[in-house]
């Protein structure tokens, strides 16, 4: 693979379009390409923008319709024939949102093969829906907003990192690609610069190298952001050397 081959790959990686080989050789040209890095990081950052402002908003009976439907679903019982999908399964999936429906299938899994679906556990993993739900939201907000300004810059081992500020809202989205697992018991923290005083801005999936996340609080006059290596559950103060510093865009 040549280098001008790698240099016109930013958009493909951006967008997880890669094969496995052609991803790991790419992330090796990162390492020593500063031009790819960047304009890799603002393509990461511009189709999270593109994808979740187009984010859809669920109905507001779903809550309603899913518990109805959890109600009637019959469980299969062990080593029992796969299911088929019937036309009544193709029209419930075509009803049921893409949040309700990935937290009713964890909460499934969850259960086991043998466990009827209970109403509680149901509410349960709608909550956890409707949570993910306006997160997202607030996420799209930010990103889409008229007054976003975003700003990237490098992370510890190749990784790519960009914020997203929209003062209008006094929101902040921080999104990473290429992020290494942390070691055991150790969590990646967000924080917010107030003028050289660190704010906890929340913490992220210690299990996912491309995320995008809400940093939680309002910016309230922030000056920049950095990201630290915590003990799990976070710490009130940075306790490590931080793995980006980034100020705000004006």
């Amino acid at each position: 693979m040549t280098t001008a081959e790698l240099h016109r790959m930013t958009g493909a990686y951006a967008l997880h379009a890669l094969s496995d080989e052609e991803h790991e050789a790419f992330e090796r040209h990162l390492a020593d390409c500063e031009p790819c890095a960047q304009e890799t990081a603002e393509l990461c950052a511009t189709a999270a923008r593109l994808g979740l402002a187009v984010s859809t908003t669920p109905l507001p009976v779903l809550r309603e319709r899913v518990l109805r439907r959890i109600a009637t679903v019959r469980q299969e019982p062990p080593g029992g024939p796969e299911p088929t999908r019937s036309g009544v399964a193709r029209l419930r999936a075509r009803l049921l949102s893409r949040w309700a429906l990935a937290a009713c299938l964890t909460a499934a899994a969850a259960l086991g093969g043998t466990a009827v679906w209970q109403h509680q556990r149901a509410e349960d993993a709608v909550d956890q829906a409707r949570r993910a739900e306006r997160g997202a939201d607030e996420i799209a907000a930010v990103l889409a907003a008229p007054d976003a300004r975003s700003r990237s810059g490098e992370l510890a081992a190749g990784a790519t990192g960009s914020v997203v500020v929209s003062r209008s809202l006094d929101k902040a989205v921080f999104v990473v690609s290429g992020l290494a697992r942390p070691s055991g018991g150790k969590v990646y923290q967000l924080w917010f610069d107030d003028h050289g005083t660190m704010r906890s801005a929340g913490l992220m999936d210690p299990r996912r190298s491309d995320q995008t996340v809400l940093m939680r609080g309002a910016l309230d006059g922030a000056s920049g952001m950095g990201v630290t290596v915590e003990p799990d559950g976070g710490s009130k103060q940075p306790t490590s050397a931080p793995l980006a510093l980034m100020p705000f865009p004006g």
